[in-house]
């Protein structure tokens, strides 16, 4: 199918000083702001894009913006720097005369000044229209303005779904289509291939059929103060329907007094089948000593920093840092490691059992595995994102997600966990024909920075929740772990 071309409006001087009182106090709240607890000093508009002329009932802007906030590594003395420029955001910014009921709870705020004085903006992935508008753009594979929406031409995208906003997400906002396909727009925006094109991309030429393949995607043209950097905004795949995550499906499980021990044994299968065909679609590479020395001096570091943070792990330090040490010890032997991409932020939630349907080999007792979100960490450096890592990197955080979904259960049930680890640990070793425990200098060394790291967010953000990483921290630590 031809490109379609969309000819557009430039939108009008002094659109961000009109919204920018408006932002300073609906950014912050919304739940993927990655800049919480300082404030916003300001905005520099990165890009801007008119979807549709603000008329009599409906217009449509795109923006690309930076929020200033103040850099917590400066003194706050006079003269110096308050504020730097920030994280860029992705913002679809609807206007209204007046917002109707339904959409009362996407107000941003009432413009009082500059080209959109006396109307209403509003978050416009509440609306219907302007969803509907951007599934029609990626269809027709349109250039709006810097937005390019492309398309796999041998996929289909079928006009008139009716979109609908899911609410469950944190660090991104996604629609779904009439269960046919979901739109993930990436709310934090870097220059550069995000991983969550560029690894299912990879899988879909492979024909591997645990990560569901991009259908279309949203990106933005490079900015030229940075030339040959494309900014990926969104992905849309095909929806799983009726799919459970498997986070919901191991507590339902829990709750129910029923063992996941199948589940998790072909979820292991399923992600091996995912980390051999990476390894195929894309370079691995090999750890030598001064990679893997950097690696473990790096995690001795964030214990060290979090033992300063967070006072009940003074007492397990020493023998949590014994993992570090391990590995680094294996390093100066000259023992070496194979790295390649890997999921890089994989637990239980970012996986989905579909419902029940014929035998496969990566499902369980009720259905096919599939493996979703290859963004990685988000608060990470797009480059550490997109590193080539040993696969136990996975491993060991699928393996601190059994341990939080069994911790989550009253009263706690850690039998259940080492079960499901176990299982999960098997089923690996049957689709990728070596078993992670075979590694287990490695394997404990990850899971150790994991919840070093689980400690830290969970004193800051959730500190009823602490009991949970500090009861790994405590068999991380113990004697027995060499």
């Amino acid at each position: 199918m031809p490109e379609a071309v969309i000819r557009t409006v430039v939108p009008p001087p002094g659109l961000l000083a009109s919204l920018d009182p408006l932002l300073r106090q609906w950014l912050p709240r919304q739940r993927w702001f990655a800049g919480k607890g300082r404030p916003v000093t300001g905005f520099t508009l990165v890009a801007a894009t008119e979807l549709l002329p603000p008329g009599v009932r409906l217009g449509l802007y795109h923006l690309l913006v930076r929020a200033h906030q103040p850099d917590p590594s400066v003194p706050s003395a006079p003269g110096a720097g308050a504020a730097r420029p920030g994280d860029c955001y992705q913002l679809l910014i609807g206007v209204r005369e007046a917002l109707p009921p339904r959409l009362a709870s996407a107000l941003i705020g009432h413009v009082s000044e500059g080209p959109l004085a006396g109307r209403t903006v509003y978050e416009a992935l509440h609306d219907a229209r302007p969803a509907e508008l951007l599934l029609e753009a990626l269809r027709t594979r349109a250039r709006i303005g810097g937005l390019r929406f492309e398309r796999d031409p041998g996929q289909e995208i079928r006009p008139g779904l009716v979109p609908r906003l899911m609410t469950v997400e944190q660090s991104n906002s996604s629609v779904v289509y009439g269960d046919t396909f979901i739109l993930k727009l990436l709310r934090r925006i870097v220059p550069g291939i995000n991983p969550d094109l560029e690894l299912p991309l990879a899988l879909a030429r492979e024909g591997c059929p645990r990560v569901p393949p991009p259908t279309a995607w949203l990106v933005a043209d490079p900015d030229p103060a940075d030339p040959g950097e494309t900014h990926v905004l969104g992905v849309l795949q095909p929806f799983v329907q009726g799919a459970t995550d498997g986070w919901e499906l191991a507590l339902r499980e829990l709750a129910k007094g029923e063992d996941f021990v199948a589940e998790a044994r072909a979820l292991g299968r399923a992600t091996a089948e995912v980390h051999t065909a990476l390894a195929r679609a894309l370079p691995t590479v090999t750890l030598g000593h001064s990679r893997l020395r950097a690696m473990a001096a790096g995690m001795a570091e964030r214990l060290a920093a979090a033992v300063r943070a967070v006072p009940a792990l003074r007492p397990y330090a020493t023998g949590l840092g014994s993992a570090y040490t391990a590995l680094d010890d294996l390093a100066a032997e000259g023992q070496t490691w194979t790295a390649q991409r890997v999921h890089g932020d994989l637990h239980l939630g970012q996986c989905l059992r579909s419902p029940a349907g014929g035998p496969s080999p990566a499902s369980g007792s009720g259905g096919e595995w599939s493996l979703i979100d290859f963004e990685g960490e988000p608060a990470r450096p797009l480059a550490e994102r997109r590193m080539p890592q040993p696969v136990v990197r996975d491993v060991a955080a699928m393996l601190r997600s059994f341990d939080y979904a069994a911790r989550s259960a009253d009263p706690p049930q850690p039998d259940w966990a080492e079960h499901c680890r176990a299982a999960y640990c098997s089923g690996y070793a049957e689709a990728a024909g070596a078993d992670p425990r075979t590694d287990p200098v490695m394997l404990r060394a990850y899971e150790t920075d994991k919840a070093v790291y689980e400690v830290l967010y969970e004193a800051r953000h959730r500190p009823e929740w602490l009991p949970v990483p500090l009861a790994a921290v405590r068999r991380l630590a113990g004697p027995d772990q060499t």
